[in-house]
Protein backbone atom coordinates (compact mmCIF):
# COMPACT_ATOMS: atom_id res chain seq x y z
CA UNK A 1 0.00 0.00 0.00
CA UNK A 2 1.32 3.72 -0.98
CA UNK A 3 1.48 5.88 1.82
CA UNK A 4 1.43 9.65 0.07
CA UNK A 5 -2.68 9.82 -1.16
CA UNK A 6 -0.43 11.56 -3.58
CA UNK A 7 0.44 9.05 -4.81
CA UNK A 8 -3.19 7.14 -5.41
CA UNK A 9 -4.73 10.85 -6.22
CA UNK A 10 -2.24 10.30 -9.37
CA UNK A 11 -2.72 6.98 -10.41
CA UNK A 12 -6.41 7.42 -10.25
CA UNK A 13 -6.37 10.93 -11.75
CA UNK A 14 -7.24 11.33 -15.89
CA UNK A 15 -5.48 13.75 -17.08
CA UNK A 16 -6.52 16.70 -18.50
CA UNK A 17 -6.10 16.47 -22.02
CA UNK A 18 -5.60 12.84 -22.38
CA UNK A 19 -7.82 9.77 -22.93
CA UNK A 20 -9.58 8.62 -20.02
CA UNK A 21 -9.00 4.79 -21.18
CA UNK A 22 -11.44 3.52 -18.89
CA UNK A 23 -11.52 -0.04 -20.96
CA UNK A 24 -7.79 -0.59 -19.23
CA UNK A 25 -8.06 1.08 -15.93
CA UNK A 26 -8.90 -2.24 -13.25
CA UNK A 27 -12.14 -2.07 -11.40
CA UNK A 28 -10.24 -3.97 -8.82
CA UNK A 29 -6.27 -2.22 -8.58
CA UNK A 30 -5.38 -3.84 -5.58
CA UNK A 31 -2.07 -2.40 -5.80
CA UNK A 32 -3.25 0.84 -4.95
CA UNK A 33 -4.29 -0.79 -1.44
CA UNK A 34 -3.15 -4.44 -0.77
CA UNK A 35 -4.68 -5.31 2.67
CA UNK A 36 -8.25 -5.15 4.12
CA UNK A 37 -7.59 -4.65 7.13
CA UNK A 38 -5.08 -1.40 6.17
CA UNK A 39 -7.44 0.03 4.06
CA UNK A 40 -10.37 -0.64 6.73
CA UNK A 41 -7.95 1.19 9.32
CA UNK A 42 -6.80 3.98 7.04
CA UNK A 43 -10.81 4.42 6.04
CA UNK A 44 -11.59 5.24 9.66
CA UNK A 45 -8.46 7.51 10.30
CA UNK A 46 -9.20 9.29 7.25
CA UNK A 47 -13.40 9.76 7.55
CA UNK A 48 -12.30 11.15 11.50
CA UNK A 49 -10.27 13.59 9.99
CA UNK A 50 -12.40 14.93 7.67
CA UNK A 51 -14.84 15.76 10.11
CA UNK A 52 -12.40 17.63 12.00
CA UNK A 53 -11.57 19.58 8.66
CA UNK A 54 -15.18 20.04 7.68
CA UNK A 55 -15.42 21.88 11.47
CA UNK A 56 -12.72 23.99 10.87
CA UNK A 57 -14.31 24.88 7.36
CA UNK A 58 -17.96 25.74 8.21
CA UNK A 59 -16.11 28.21 11.01
CA UNK A 60 -13.96 29.55 8.08
CA UNK A 61 -16.97 30.03 6.21
CA UNK A 62 -15.27 31.40 2.99
CA UNK A 63 -14.89 28.43 1.23
CA UNK A 64 -16.98 25.16 0.12
CA UNK A 65 -15.95 21.57 -1.57
CA UNK A 66 -18.55 19.72 -3.95
CA UNK A 67 -17.71 16.07 -4.06
CA UNK A 68 -19.46 14.63 -7.64
CA UNK A 69 -19.89 10.82 -7.34
CA UNK A 70 -21.28 9.36 -10.58
CA UNK A 71 -21.68 5.62 -11.27
CA UNK A 72 -23.59 3.10 -13.38
CA UNK A 73 -26.29 1.57 -11.16
CA UNK A 74 -24.69 -0.62 -7.91
CA UNK A 75 -21.45 1.19 -8.10
CA UNK A 76 -21.33 1.85 -4.30
CA UNK A 77 -22.50 5.96 -4.28
CA UNK A 78 -25.05 5.28 -1.14
CA UNK A 79 -22.12 3.68 0.19
CA UNK A 80 -19.30 6.04 -0.63
CA UNK A 81 -22.04 8.68 1.21
CA UNK A 82 -21.80 6.15 4.61
CA UNK A 83 -18.17 5.22 4.89
CA UNK A 84 -16.45 8.58 3.99
CA UNK A 85 -19.06 10.79 5.38
CA UNK A 86 -20.98 9.04 7.85
CA UNK A 87 -18.82 10.52 11.08
CA UNK A 88 -19.57 13.60 9.94
CA UNK A 89 -22.45 15.79 11.81
CA UNK A 90 -25.35 17.10 9.81
CA UNK A 91 -24.40 20.56 10.42
CA UNK A 92 -22.02 20.98 7.54
CA UNK A 93 -22.93 18.22 5.13
CA UNK A 94 -24.94 18.00 3.07
CA UNK A 95 -25.91 15.16 0.39
CA UNK A 96 -28.20 16.00 -2.75
CA UNK A 97 -29.25 12.61 -4.87
CA UNK A 98 -30.12 13.66 -8.39
CA UNK A 99 -33.16 11.40 -10.06
CA UNK A 100 -35.39 11.75 -12.85
CA UNK A 101 -35.74 15.23 -13.33
CA UNK A 102 -39.62 16.63 -11.87
CA UNK A 103 -41.99 19.15 -14.04
CA UNK A 104 -40.50 22.23 -12.76
CA UNK A 105 -36.80 21.39 -13.52
CA UNK A 106 -37.05 20.50 -17.14
CA UNK A 107 -38.98 23.79 -17.17
CA UNK A 108 -35.21 25.24 -17.27
CA UNK A 109 -32.14 24.27 -18.34
CA UNK A 110 -30.42 21.13 -17.40
CA UNK A 111 -27.73 22.73 -14.94
CA UNK A 112 -30.19 24.78 -12.59
CA UNK A 113 -31.15 22.33 -10.25
CA UNK A 114 -27.50 21.53 -10.15
CA UNK A 115 -26.61 25.19 -9.17
CA UNK A 116 -29.10 25.57 -6.75
CA UNK A 117 -27.79 22.85 -5.16
CA UNK A 118 -24.16 23.78 -5.20
CA UNK A 119 -22.75 23.70 -1.32
CA UNK A 120 -22.69 27.32 0.71
CA UNK A 121 -19.54 28.59 1.93
CA UNK A 122 -18.22 26.29 5.01
CA UNK A 123 -20.24 22.96 3.41
CA UNK A 124 -19.07 20.13 1.88
CA UNK A 125 -21.72 19.18 -0.57
CA UNK A 126 -21.68 15.77 -1.84
CA UNK A 127 -24.11 14.92 -5.19
CA UNK A 128 -25.15 11.48 -5.51
CA UNK A 129 -25.30 11.55 -9.58
CA UNK A 130 -24.95 14.90 -10.77
CA UNK A 131 -24.87 16.86 -13.87
CA UNK A 132 -23.26 14.50 -15.78
CA UNK A 133 -26.33 12.53 -15.90
CA UNK A 134 -27.42 14.81 -18.55
CA UNK A 135 -24.12 13.35 -20.81
CA UNK A 136 -24.39 9.97 -19.68
CA UNK A 137 -28.46 9.06 -19.65
CA UNK A 138 -29.65 11.36 -21.91
CA UNK A 139 -27.41 10.54 -24.04
CA UNK A 140 -27.69 6.66 -24.17
CA UNK A 141 -31.06 6.84 -24.09
CA UNK A 142 -31.37 9.59 -26.78
CA UNK A 143 -33.53 11.65 -24.58
CA UNK A 144 -31.93 15.24 -26.15
CA UNK A 145 -30.44 15.92 -30.11
CA UNK A 146 -26.86 14.84 -30.03
CA UNK A 147 -26.02 18.14 -31.18
CA UNK A 148 -27.27 19.81 -27.76
CA UNK A 149 -25.61 16.90 -26.25
CA UNK A 150 -22.28 17.82 -27.92
CA UNK A 151 -22.50 21.57 -26.31
CA UNK A 152 -22.74 20.38 -22.85
CA UNK A 153 -19.73 19.28 -22.24
CA UNK A 154 -18.37 22.67 -22.71
CA UNK A 155 -20.65 24.44 -20.93
CA UNK A 156 -19.95 22.13 -18.02
CA UNK A 157 -16.37 22.75 -17.85
CA UNK A 158 -17.36 26.45 -17.63
CA UNK A 159 -19.81 25.94 -15.09
CA UNK A 160 -16.96 24.16 -12.91
CA UNK A 161 -14.78 27.02 -13.46
CA UNK A 162 -17.01 29.50 -12.32
CA UNK A 163 -17.57 27.37 -9.04
CA UNK A 164 -14.09 27.13 -8.28
CA UNK A 165 -13.36 30.28 -8.96
CA UNK A 166 -15.78 31.62 -6.90
CA UNK A 167 -14.31 29.24 -3.61
CA UNK A 168 -15.88 25.86 -4.68
CA UNK A 169 -12.99 23.06 -4.73
CA UNK A 170 -14.55 20.21 -7.33
CA UNK A 171 -13.75 16.83 -6.80
CA UNK A 172 -15.28 14.27 -9.41
CA UNK A 173 -15.16 10.61 -8.57
CA UNK A 174 -16.64 8.00 -11.38
CA UNK A 175 -17.10 4.72 -9.10
CA UNK A 176 -15.61 1.73 -12.10
CA UNK A 177 -17.13 -1.49 -11.81
CA UNK A 178 -16.88 -4.51 -14.07
CA UNK A 179 -20.18 -6.15 -15.55
CA UNK A 180 -19.48 -8.96 -13.37
CA UNK A 181 -19.86 -7.50 -10.04
CA UNK A 182 -22.63 -5.68 -11.35
CA UNK A 183 -24.47 -9.15 -11.77
CA UNK A 184 -23.45 -10.04 -8.76
CA UNK A 185 -24.67 -7.08 -6.33
CA UNK A 186 -27.95 -6.90 -8.71
CA UNK A 187 -28.25 -10.98 -8.03
CA UNK A 188 -27.79 -10.45 -4.25
CA UNK A 189 -30.37 -7.48 -4.05
CA UNK A 190 -32.91 -9.85 -5.65
CA UNK A 191 -31.41 -13.05 -3.47
CA UNK A 192 -31.84 -10.91 -0.17
CA UNK A 193 -35.07 -10.13 1.04
CA UNK A 194 -33.67 -7.21 3.48
CA UNK A 195 -32.16 -5.59 -0.01
CA UNK A 196 -35.18 -6.12 -2.23
CA UNK A 197 -36.14 -3.00 -1.53
CA UNK A 198 -33.10 -2.00 -3.91
CA UNK A 199 -33.98 -3.58 -6.98
CA UNK A 200 -34.89 -1.99 -10.14
CA UNK A 201 -36.33 -3.79 -12.70
CA UNK A 202 -34.88 -0.65 -14.98
CA UNK A 203 -31.09 -1.35 -13.91
CA UNK A 204 -31.90 -4.40 -15.79
CA UNK A 205 -32.77 -2.61 -19.37
CA UNK A 206 -29.76 0.12 -18.47
CA UNK A 207 -27.48 -3.41 -17.97
CA UNK A 208 -28.19 -4.47 -21.68
CA UNK A 209 -26.78 -0.79 -22.75
CA UNK A 210 -23.73 -1.37 -20.53
CA UNK A 211 -21.36 -0.95 -24.31
CA UNK A 212 -22.70 2.33 -24.98
CA UNK A 213 -22.95 3.35 -21.12
CA UNK A 214 -18.69 2.78 -21.18
CA UNK A 215 -18.74 4.77 -24.23
CA UNK A 216 -20.31 7.50 -22.91
CA UNK A 217 -18.45 7.44 -19.98
CA UNK A 218 -15.31 7.83 -22.09
CA UNK A 219 -16.14 10.73 -23.58
CA UNK A 220 -17.26 12.51 -20.39
CA UNK A 221 -14.42 11.54 -18.90
CA UNK A 222 -12.03 12.78 -21.48
CA UNK A 223 -13.95 15.85 -22.08
CA UNK A 224 -14.53 16.99 -18.87
CA UNK A 225 -11.47 16.11 -16.75
CA UNK A 226 -9.88 19.68 -16.58
CA UNK A 227 -7.06 20.96 -14.71
CA UNK A 228 -9.84 23.15 -11.89
CA UNK A 229 -11.78 20.17 -11.93
CA UNK A 230 -9.91 16.88 -13.45
CA UNK A 231 -12.23 13.45 -12.79
CA UNK A 232 -10.63 10.31 -10.49
CA UNK A 233 -11.78 6.88 -11.65
CA UNK A 234 -12.09 4.68 -8.62
CA UNK A 235 -11.48 1.32 -8.51
CA UNK A 236 -15.19 -0.13 -7.34
CA UNK A 237 -15.36 -3.91 -7.22
CA UNK A 238 -14.16 -4.15 -3.85
CA UNK A 239 -15.99 -1.47 -1.48
CA UNK A 240 -13.71 -1.34 1.08
CA UNK A 241 -10.62 -0.44 -1.19
CA UNK A 242 -13.22 2.57 -3.06
CA UNK A 243 -13.98 3.50 -0.02
CA UNK A 244 -10.40 3.85 1.51
CA UNK A 245 -9.35 5.65 -1.98
CA UNK A 246 -11.85 8.32 -2.00
CA UNK A 247 -11.51 8.91 2.01
CA UNK A 248 -7.85 9.26 1.65
CA UNK A 249 -8.37 11.99 -1.23
CA UNK A 250 -10.84 14.32 0.20
CA UNK A 251 -9.07 14.43 2.79
CA UNK A 252 -5.91 15.34 1.48
CA UNK A 253 -7.06 17.85 -0.63
CA UNK A 254 -8.86 19.42 2.75
CA UNK A 255 -5.54 19.30 4.40
CA UNK A 256 -4.19 21.48 1.30
CA UNK A 257 -7.35 23.40 1.58
CA UNK A 258 -6.30 24.06 5.39
CA UNK A 259 -9.43 25.48 6.53
CA UNK A 260 -8.42 27.29 10.09
CA UNK A 261 -11.00 28.76 13.10
CA UNK A 262 -10.90 32.16 12.77
CA UNK A 263 -9.68 34.46 15.42
CA UNK A 264 -11.98 36.79 17.25
CA UNK A 265 -12.19 40.16 17.59
CA UNK A 266 -11.80 40.26 21.42
CA UNK A 267 -9.77 38.78 24.33
CA UNK A 268 -11.05 36.29 26.41
CA UNK A 269 -9.52 38.37 29.71
CA UNK A 270 -12.08 40.83 28.43
CA UNK A 271 -14.89 39.20 29.85
CA UNK A 272 -16.07 38.07 33.29
CA UNK A 273 -18.55 35.64 33.44
CA UNK A 274 -20.40 36.13 36.67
Amino acid sequence: MTTDWREIDEAVRVPPGAAAMLSKRDPVSPHLIEDKDAGRASLKEDAEAIDALQDALWAEHTRALLVVLQGIDTSGKDGTVRGVFGPCGPLGVNVTPFGRPSEEELAHDYLWRIHGAVPKKGIIGVFNRSHYEDVLVVKVRKLAPAKVIEQRYEQINAFEKHLTENGVVVLKFMLHISKDEQKERLQARLDEPESNWKFNPADLDDRKLWDEYQTAYETALTRCSTAHAPWRVIPADKKWRRNAIIAAIVRGTLEEMAPAYPKPDWKAGDFKID
